[in-house]
């Protein structure tokens, strides 16, 4: 793959949130997104935060186990 650096499009980071500059390849398509850095802690945080949701909601109508309900169904894996 080549990535041209002289080939950045700042004006287009306007429809990407967080990029702060865009890096692509000759034929303009993106290849590498340059963003700051508390900005990229903050996205991985939503994105755990997500999938803690959708786990949340995947288990929401089942039975809670007590710790040896919990044990046993790990035996049986």
């Amino acid at each position: 793959m080549f990535i041209d650096i002289k080939n950045t499009n700042p004006m287009q980071t306007n429809k990407y949130p967080f990029a702060e500059e865009l890096i692509t390849d000759v034929q303009g398509n993106i290849k590498k997104v340059v963003m700051d850095f508390q900005e990229y802690l903050r996205l991985l945080e939503a994105l755990e935060d997500e999938g803690l949701i959708l786990a949340m909601k995947e288990v929401e109508n089942e039975t809670p186990l007590n710790f040896n309900q919990a044990l046993a169904e790990l035996e049986k894996e």
